[in-house]
């Protein structure tokens, strides 16, 4: 069973990571912000955000499988929203969570073959294709699997933390496109219990 205790994620299917970059308290947690990595796998990307010399960090990444790893407590500031602005207030990272979902992102299609910006092929039932533009788009896409631990998870800190908003990367900054259209927002949105 998932559970929160002391700001950390307890559960069978958690992970714990060290992030000691990131220190300060934050007065307010109302938001939890949904990212893609668009790195290869859960742990390169718990890797790259626990790594002292990089400027970015986060709370929990969620894997392909439906595991957590958790680098930072929730009530932590934690650098995952850049220059951002939600509800009329900026620096999202002051008052939000953020979760990271382990994805290769957008792809390139290359003949009957996809690629990662960072070159890993993808199979075709891998893969999510959307309109943009009036032209294909490719996109990891993410498993079923992923989607409900995010689900549980959206749901637990809600519940916890009071947390009144959901939204994605992409709906506080115009510089990004994460978690893209592959991920299921409304759904997600619903399902999770939030209804603004």
């Amino acid at each position: 069973m998932l559970s929160i205790v002391s700001d950390v994620l307890c559960g069978e299917e958690v992970k714990y990571f060290s992030c000691g970059k990131c220190k300060t308290r934050m007065k307010v947690v109302d938001t939890i912000v949904l990212h893609g990595t668009g790195g290869a796998s859960a742990m390169s990307s718990v890797v790259h955000l626990c790594n002292p010399g990089t400027k970015v960090a986060a709370h929990t990444v969620v894997g392909r499988d439906g595991d957590y790893y958790q680098m930072v407590p929730y009530v932590i500031k934690a650098w995952h929203a850049g220059v951002s602005m939600h509800q009329g207030r900026a620096n999202v990272n002051d008052f939000s969570i953020g979760v990271e979902m382990d994805n290769g992102g957008q792809l390139k299609r290359k003949g009957n073959r996809f690629f990662s910006s960072f070159g890993r092929e993808y199979m075709p039932n891998e893969v999510y294709t959307g309109i943009e533009n009036g032209r294909a788009v490719y996109w990891h896409a993410y498993t079923a699997e992923q989607v409900e631990a995010v689900i549980r998870l959206c749901r637990l800190l809600r519940v916890h933390y009071g947390i009144k908003y959901l939204v994605r990367h992409s709906d506080i900054t115009s510089r990004k496109v994460d978690p893209g259209p592959a991920f299921p927002f409304e759904e997600v949105k619903k399902r999770a219990g939030f209804v603004y």
